[in-house]
């Protein structure tokens, strides 16, 4: 059954989803690629979880041959990819839900609101980033800094070069933020019938 591939950027919160139909490295490798494609700024590494869909010679000979580093997260340790893991909640899971997708149908269907959505929640979804944790008596304090879109932090940094800037502004200039939660919704209305609920209930 499908799978989503979710890639997250440490420093700004990009991200970029793809469907995969299982979790085989030749699918992974090849939405991994493609979305490579989609990020405005250049890959410089990898950091995966420890599944075999990542810890693989192909993947590893794919980042040696690119010079990117690749690193993964300790055995054990979920919350070394703790930004990726809450957009798997924030974004993934909130668009697909819990059914299960089993065909290649609705995966090209689900991948068809990843293509909205990653324009939606990238230019034009605000995200806060946790600078400090004070302890204040038996409570933890979080101190977050001022809510920012991917989009501006991006602008707003000195990661991008100008032709990078200039490229990244132009596709914000040609979306509208009504018509891109309009399409988004309807192609999550034509996705929510197709999926396939396997649960058993008593």
């Amino acid at each position: 059954f499908c799978f989503t591939l979710d890639m997250a950027d440490a420093f700004s919160q990009w991200i970029e989803m793809r469907a995969v139909l299982t979790k085989a490295q030749k699918f992974v490798l090849d939405e991994l690629q493609c979305a490579r494609v989609d990020l405005p700024f250049t890959l410089l590494g990898i950091h995966s979880d420890s599944g075999s869909e990542f810890i693989n010679d192909q993947l590893y000979r794919y980042c040696k041959a690119e010079h990117l580093q690749f690193t993964r997260s300790r055995a054990g340790k979920k919350n070394d990819n703790a930004r990726v893991e809450q957009k798997n909640w924030s974004v993934v899971r909130r668009l697909s839900g819990y059914g299960r997708y089993e065909t290649q149908r609705q995966v090209d269907q689900l991948n068809a609101v990843y293509d909205v959505a990653r324009l939606y929640v990238n230019f034009f979804k605000p995200v806060m980033k946790l600078k400090a944790k004070r302890r204040v008596g038996s409570k933890i304090k979080k101190i977050h800094d001022e809510p920012k879109t991917p989009y501006h932090r991006l602008l707003d940094s000195d990661a991008l070069t100008p032709a990078e800037k200039k490229k990244l502004q132009a596709t914000y200039a040609s979306l509208s933020l009504s018509k891109v939660k309009a399409e988004l919704d309807r192609r999550l209305a034509a996705l929510k019938p197709s999926r396939s609920f396997t649960d058993n209930h008593s």
